[in-house]
């Protein structure tokens, strides 16, 4: 009997484990650096107790909230699979419609999509938009260095290029590398 039971505890933890790993690797191949902004904040309600219409109305609101996650998630990654395309224009509305404006990472891919088309005003007013949201989003600092570059002020360039480098707190990170590579080769075209 002792044997059997083994058999029956190994064969659960093999079943947890493989379940386990077929959940995370979808999570893991997502692709997107960093995720966007945190899911919406489920409303508030005085009576939880379970079995009680206030309990299930907030969990169909939990729902409802994930739901509106989910969908939130999947337009955020559409829209920027349209940007690494290059079809910035259709990032653009891909990006607005999603009803996200003051998303620091929103913001910041629709300022992007905005310099890449050469609309340099209303890259300005996206790539402001973004810190706003979040003065300390490392790749807005690193595009908003770019779009200096663009606009023939090395100078300016560099002070975002150290203020990436604050934010990383090392010359090793992927926004800091990028940007002093634009620096050095002086292209004016990013």
């Amino acid at each position: 009997m002792p044997l059997r039971n083994a058999f029956r505890v190994e064969s659960l933890i093999a079943a947890a484990l493989f379940g386990l790993s077929v959940s995370i690797v979808p999570a893991l191949a997502a692709g997107d650096p960093e995720p966007p902004a945190a899911p919406p904040p489920a409303p508030k309600s005085d009576a939880t107790t379970p079995g009680n219409k206030a309990s299930q109305k907030k969990k169909k609101t939990d729902h409802q909230s994930q739901q509106e996650y989910q969908e939130y998630i999947d337009g955020y990654k559409a829209a920027r699979a349209l940007v690494l395309d290059g079809k910035y224009e259709e990032a653009i509305r891909a990006f607005r419609a999603l009803g996200h404006d003051d998303s620091a990472e929103v913001a910041n891919y629709v300022g992007y999509a905005y310099r890449k088309i050469g609309d340099y005003d209303l890259s300005k007013v996206w790539y402001d938009r973004a810190l706003a949201a979040d003065p300390d989003h490392v790749r807005t600092w690193e595009y908003y260095g770019l779009w200096h570059l663009e606009q023939g002020n090395k100078l300016k360039a560099q002070d975002f290029l150290d203020k990436v480098h604050v934010l990383c707190g090392n010359t090793s990170c992927q926004e800091y590398i990028d940007l002093k590579a634009a620096i050095d080769e002086g292209k004016n075209s990013y």
